[in-house]
């Protein structure tokens, strides 16, 4: 299948976190064929109920493995395609990248190259949940490319995440005697202003730690004063955290209480010669690998300026030179 049409497939397959389990069974479909044709192996590494990391592995043993994300952020965005550009939800995060490294792979198989594996893993956009399985069950892959939308240059480190639920309690009652109720999201207010303020730490390499309040919740009608509210907050953290984690305590007390949910840490990654280079802000699914397969190495085509927005798309120009970047590393890296 032709690198734009195979593209085009993946985006019309919807694929929103956690609903991977029809883009999964395209892909294994796919891969599979290619395992019996060119004598490799195809398998699903189950993660949870109706969701799979789709390998597909050729030689052994297996030194590099190209990886990315088969799920998307909400909504779906459909698919278009221009002279330029190929647009919708996944053009570059990942399904334009799924499809470079599956047309790299192609093209390596066809010169002989048997030392490489495909991996695709589920729950990127939530908690890495694919990838963490992963980590579970290595294959002594001893070089992770994994696939995220760099502009085609390769990253030398990644910011990681730190986010949180803010809760905070009140009491009920009649809007009209406020006096006799606690309002929680007033209280939940007074903890997001003190962590609108707090101080982050800064990274040579990465910049600055950046924080988004995401989500607020909370009332249950207009003229009752409410009992309950929630907030998630999303920090981008750029080294150790555990300053981080006193200052959100601080900042939640009294009003409010602030429960961790997912800490990713940041990593800073190695280069090749000959790439081009940058720095990018946002997380991947590394820090979840832990290395089980492999040093890691970040790279694909199209901007993370256009991903999670409904103007997604990637320059057609981009994945074919993604093809080619991908066949070079895994050459570069085979030696």
């Amino acid at each position: 299948m032709h690198l734009f049409d195979l593209t085009r497939k993946l985006i019309e397959i919807e694929s929103i976190t956690p609903n991977e389990r029809e883009v999964g069974d395209f892909l294994f479909g796919y891969l599979s064929a290619m395992a019996e044709q060119h004598g490799g192996t195809a398998e699903r590494m189950p993660v949870e109920p109706g969701r799979d990391n789709i390998l597909v592995s050729f030689g052994t043993p297996v030194t590099i493995t190209l990886s990315t994300h088969m799920d998307t952020v909400p909504p779906y965005v459909p698919f278009r395609e221009d002279e330029e550009f190929l647009w919708g939800r996944g053009a570059c995060d990942t399904k334009g990248i799924i499809a470079s490294m599956i047309c790299a792979a192609e093209r390596l198989l066809r010169q002989g190259q048997r030392n490489f594996a495909l991996l695709f893993v589920v729950g990127e956009e939530r908690n890495s949940a694919g990838a963490y399985e992963a980590a579970k069950n290595p294959r002594g892959s001893r070089y992770l490319i994994n696939g995220e939308p760099t502009e085609n240059k390769l990253a030398l480190g990644s910011k990681g995440a730190l986010r949180y639920e803010i809760t905070a309690q009140g009491r009920m009652a009649h809007s009209a005697y406020p006096e006799l109720g606690q309002s929680a999201i007033l209280r939940l207010l007074n903890a997001l202003e003190r962590i609108r303020h707090l101080r982050l730490p800064y990274d040579e390499l990465l910049g600055q730690s950046t924080l988004n309040i995401g989500v607020i919740q909370g009332g249950r009608a207009p003229n009752v004063i409410p009992d309950e509210a929630r907030a998630e907050v999303f920090i981008r953290v750029v080294g150790d955290v555990t300053d981080v984690r006193h200052s959100m305590e601080l900042a939640t007390d009294p009003d409010a209480q602030a429960k961790e949910v997912l800490h990713i840490p940041a990593v800073k990654l190695g280069a090749l010669e000959g790439l081009e280079t940058t720095v990018v802000a946002y997380t991947t699914d590394i820090p979840a690998f832990n290395g089980a397969w492999g040093l890691p190495f970040l790279i694909g085509p199209g901007s993370i300026h256009v991903a999670h927005t409904l103007e997604e798309r990637v320059r057609k120009s981009d994945l074919v030179k993604a093809v080619s970047l991908y066949e070079r590393m895994v050459k570069q890296l085979a030696e």
